[in-house]
C-alpha cells in the first residue's frame, strides 16, 4: 500500500487530524502533512521517524511498499503478481499460495526436455 494510503489509515485508526500529526512532526506543518497524506510529497527520514513514533508503528512499516518498488530484483511481473494478491480476499490469497506452490513445486521435479538425438 502507497505511504498516502498508510498515513491516511494510521491517522484515522489513531484519530488524529492533520493539525494533530502537524504538530507531533518536526518542521511540518498542515500544509505539508496534507500533501503527504495525498501522495503529494514524501517526508524526509527525520520526518519518517517522528511520524512512526506518532503513530507507534517500526518507520520500516511506513516504507515498505516504497522499498519493495525501488527493489532492482523485482520484475514488472512480480510487481503486478504482488498487487493482484493484495487484492484478494484472505481465502483467495490462500488458495492462489497453494496452486503458486504446486506450480513451482511441479516446475522443479520436471525432467528438463533435450532435444536431438539421445544419448547412447
Amino acid at each position: 500500500m502507497p505511504l498516502d494510503t498508510t498515513l491516511r489509515l494510521l491517522a484515522k485508526a489513531r484519530g488524529l487530524t492533520t493539525a494533530d500529526i502537524a504538530t507531533a512532526i518536526p518542521r511540518a506543518g498542515v500544509a505539508t502533512v496534507s500533501a503527504w497524506l495525498r501522495g503529494d510529497k514524501m517526508p524526509g527520514k527525520e520526518q519518517l521517524d517522528a511520524l512512526a513514533r506518532t503513530f507507534g508503528v517500526p518507520a520500516g512499516a511506513l516504507l515498505a511498499e516504497l522499498a519493495s518498488t525501488l527493489d532492482p530484483a523485482r520484475t514488472q511481473g512480480e510487481h503486478d503478481l504482488l498487487a493482484a494478491y493484495r487484492a484478494l480476499n484472505t481465502r483467495q490469497q490462500g488458495a492462489l499460495l497453494e496452486v503458486a506452490t504446486s506450480m513451482a513445486g511441479s516446475a522443479r521435479t520436471r525432467a528438463p526436455r533435450t532435444r536431438g538425438k539421445p544419448a547412447r
